[in-house]
């Protein structure tokens, strides 16, 4: 399997690397582009014409910048900004920039279904059924499972587990700092880790990510852009829009992703998955639990 995937061409300059090639322009240079990278949202529509003169300063010495930075060109610079907005959106841009027609509470929830639509469509266009496959294939040889998250991506967390622990595999989770950092110092070359996180990234699923695959185990990263540090820090990584037009992330994509991932897994070996299901059917029909009239 290629090792990045999902790495574009125009991204030619490493997420880690883009503070050290900052450092490296004069003084002026720095100044000039800090706004563009303080605020991408404001920039990323422009063209370097109408993006120089808000800088004030000229084309030719916004493509000097941009390619110092180590992009081919401006539109590959473009492509970064668009990634930067999304992983640095905020509850209170999603809560401002969602401005219904005619400002109706119906209008805003038929917009926010449309996104969730949108983002469907994109992951159903972008997704490679190979690349499941193999990673199903992981998931069956690996020794443990460890899904990482937390915050909001927490839930993600537990609905993959509890639907793993169904199926019979070595899972565990860590959504806590504590957790994270001792459990993943235990993993090793035959295990798996999922990390889960969207957006900036939270530290503790990143910082525990380091470790597990320093240990040598193998990384597989979902998120919803390409320069989160899960895509910087993962084997492979898988991404899916948490878009929502609103203050809220929408989680509809993710878990259209997890549901994928799960179906590859049960059908990988179905005759395996059948014989654990057998007895959860026996409770799920006669189980104590469920309520009887």
């Amino acid at each position: 399997m290629q090792k990045k995937p999902n790495t574009r061409q125009n991204h030619a300059v490493p997420v880690g690397r883009l503070t050290l090639q900052i450092a490296q322009l004069s003084p002026r240079r720095q100044e000039i582009i800090r706004p563009v990278l303080e605020n991408p949202r404001e920039f990323v529509l422009l063209s370097v014409r109408a993006a120089a003169q808000r800088l004030g300063t000229d084309p030719a010495t916004t493509v000097r910048i941009v390619q110092q930075l180590g992009f081919d060109g401006y539109r590959s610079f473009q492509n970064y900004l668009h990634d930067l907005s999304i992983a640095n959106a905020t509850s209170l841009e999603g809560m401002q920039a969602s401005v219904a027609k005619d400002g109706s509470i119906p209008s805003h929830i038929r917009d926010c279904l449309d996104q969730d639509l949108k983002n469907l469509a994109a992951l159903r266009n972008s997704l490679d059924p190979s690349r499941i496959t193999l990673l199903a294939k992981r998931i069956h040889s690996a020794r443990r499972i460890l899904i990482l998250g937390g915050d909001f991506a927490a839930n993600l967390v537990h609905y993959m587990e509890y639907q793993m622990t169904l199926l019979g595999l070595p899972v565990l989770i860590a959504t806590t700092t504590g957790r994270t950092m001792h459990v993943t110092r235990t993993l090793g070359r035959k295990d798996l880790v999922i990390a889960i996180s969207f957006r900036r990234g939270l530290r503790q699923t990143i910082e525990g990510l380091q470790i597990a695959r320093q240990n040598g185990a193998y990384c597989v990263g979902i998120t919803d852009t390409y320069i989160s540090p899960i895509a910087q820090f993962t084997d492979e990584f898988f991404l899916s829009s948490v878009e929502s037009g609103s203050f809220t992330a929408s989680y509809v994509a993710p878990i259209a992703l997890a549901n994928v991932i799960l179906v590859a897994f049960g059908n990988y070996d179905r005759e395996r998955t059948l014989n654990y299901l057998r007895p959860a059917a026996e409770e799920q029909k006669h189980g104590f639990r469920w309520y009887e009239v």
